[in-house]
């Protein structure tokens, strides 16, 4: 998977599980203040996206991700 495609499958999780606005979801926007997603939402956001992920994400490994990027960042590896 291309960081294009996992991208995408991101951005669209994000609209249809989280009722937001495909035109706020950008590489650079914050998970938090511009998304306004909380931390119990973040996981949730991880569970649905684990069917693409072909390995195991350390939560230490999610703490330091504030952007949409990078959360596509700390997944990418794993979808290989």
């Amino acid at each position: 998977m291309t960081n294009d495609e996992l991208y995408s499958k991101l951005k669209e999780t994000l609209v249809n599980d989280f009722d937001i606005e495909e035109s706020a979801i950008t590489p650079e926007a914050n998970i938090v203040t511009d998304l306004d997603l909380d931390s119990i939402d973040a996981v949730e956001m991880i569970v649905k996206m684990k069917p693409l992920l072909h390995g195991k994400i350390e939560p230490e490994d999610f703490k330091a991700v504030k952007t949409v990027q990078d959360v596509v960042d700390i997944l990418l590896p794993l979808t290989k």
